[in-house]
Parts: C-alpha cells; structure tokens; sequence
C-alpha cells in the first residue's frame, strides 16, 4: 500500500486497488466547497477556493490521520449567482450544482465509507448545501454534513460590532484571513467601507434577522462588497484561520462517532 496516500490524506492519492484496504466505514470524507467569483477591488477571485481548500488541508494535517479524513479535491467553481452581474464570476446553476453533489455523492457510496462532509468556504452555497445533505442521505445511506470554517452572518453567524453584524462578503475577518493565506494577492489601498448601514436599523428584515431576502451582491454597491476590510491584518486573520481548523477538529471527533443518537 503507497504510503504516500496515509501522509497526504488526499483520496485522490490513493492507489486504485488499494482503496478497500485504505478506505473502512470509519473514514470520514472531506469535500472543500469553493468558489470563483468578485470579491471587490481589494481581492481575487480565489478568496472562498482558497480558504476551502487551506483549510481542509490544515485540518487533515492536523486530525487526518487520528480521526480517519480524507480530502477531496476542491470543488472550485460552485453557485455564485449573486454575483452573475460582474464579469468574469464562474457559477454553476442550483440544478448543475445539485447534480455534481449528487454525481460525487454515489461515487463515494461505492467505497465502505458512509460519512461524506460538505466544508463550505462560500456563504451563497449554504442554503443548497443543507438541502443537499437530505438528497444525498435519501438516495445513497450517505450520513452527510455541512461545516464551515466561518459560518456566514446571514446564516447566523457573526461579523464584527462595527460591521453591525454584516460583514458577509470581502470584510474585516474575510480579508484578514486571505491576507494570511495569501499576502501577496491582497491590495488594502483599494479597500472601503461598504456596510449597508440602512438594514441594520431593520429588527427582521437584514442579514441574519428572521426574515431572509433575496439579494444580490451589487444590491448594496456596485464593487459587490459587503463589510468594512480596511483593518484587516494577517495576524488577525492567523488567529481566525486557527480557531477555525481547531474547532472543525472537534466537529470531525464528532461527526466520526455520530450515528443518529442509536
């Protein structure tokens, strides 16, 4: 057996034949869920591949090993939508990226292992990844899960005070932790302050309220930035990038045991 495959944790690195010998029920894999799409003047389009991809491979060199992960390769193009009106956005439609989930989904049914995590670098691929989970589940026995190494605020999670709870796209944490992944691609002096300050003054009807509402990204500003990145630091953005793969860590202890409460 290459053991090249055990260091690396790549599925993609494992010798063909060998795969029943590598891969059991308790494997657990991994598939980065990225993106290609604008993310203001400030950043590249790689933002969202980028810290899918680090960051499940951080994850596997930390627990791979221990908890038996296993990484996919990225799936770098997903459904970008909300950004069609810029040029040059790569996105798939609801109905092709469905059938791409479900396309790999009874691929690794094939295998022993019957655990598949979706980890989603791209907040506009959360909503058709929750329902991919269940078709997923229903067509191939598949235990399935959605993680994120920063859950999006208009999904619940946080942004900063001063953001107001609204820096879903290209803001302070966002940019900070590209800037520790990728220094070199970010340019802080094109950078502003673009928070939508009118929808914070909504108690239902705003980012992570108990209303959702369509948008699109240029809804709020025609550089389809939402959040405010001008303090953004690499050093910030190592101890976010740090926190995030030490808490999808124990997240992985758990998903690796779970078995519906029997």
């Amino acid at each position: 057996m290459a053991m090249n495959a055990i260091e690396s944790r790549r599925y993609a690195d494992i010798v063909g034949p060998d795969l029943g010998d590598v891969i059991s029920e308790d494997s657990v894999i991994v598939l980065p869920v990225g993106a290609i799409e604008q993310h203001g003047p400030h950043l590249p389009m790689s933002v969202d591949d980028v810290i899918a991809t680090e960051t499940t491979t951080e994850v596997m060199r930390r627990f791979g090993r221990d908890l038996d992960l296993w990484q996919l390769p990225t799936l770098s193009i997903s459904k970008s939508n909300e950004h069609a009106w810029s040029p040059g956005t790569l996105w798939y439609s609801a109905e092709t990226m469905m059938s791409m989930l479900r396309d790999i989904g009874r691929s690794i049914s094939t295998t022993q292992a019957d655990r598949l995590v979706l980890l989603n670098g791209h907040g506009g691929n959360t909503t058709l990844l929750n329902t991919a989970l269940r078709e997923l589940r229903l067509s191939y026995g598949l235990k399935t899960f959605l993680v994120h190494p920063s859950l999006p605020p208009a999904y619940g999670g946080v942004s900063t005070e001063d953001e107001l709870g609204m820096g879903i796209h290209g803001g302070l944490n966002e940019t900070s932790v590209f800037m520790h992944l990728r220094p070199d691609l970010v340019d802080l002096s094109r950078a502003e302050r673009k928070v939508p300050e009118a929808l914070a003054q909504n108690e239902h009807v705003k980012f992570g309220g108990s209303v959702s509402f369509g948008w699109l990204s240029n809804d709020f500003d025609r550089d389809g930035y939402i959040g405010d990145p001008t303090g953004a630091n690499a050093e910030r953005g190592a101890e976010l990038f740090n926190h995030a793969v030490e808490r999808i860590g124990e997240q992985m202890a758990e998903i690796r045991q779970f078995n519906f409460g029997r």
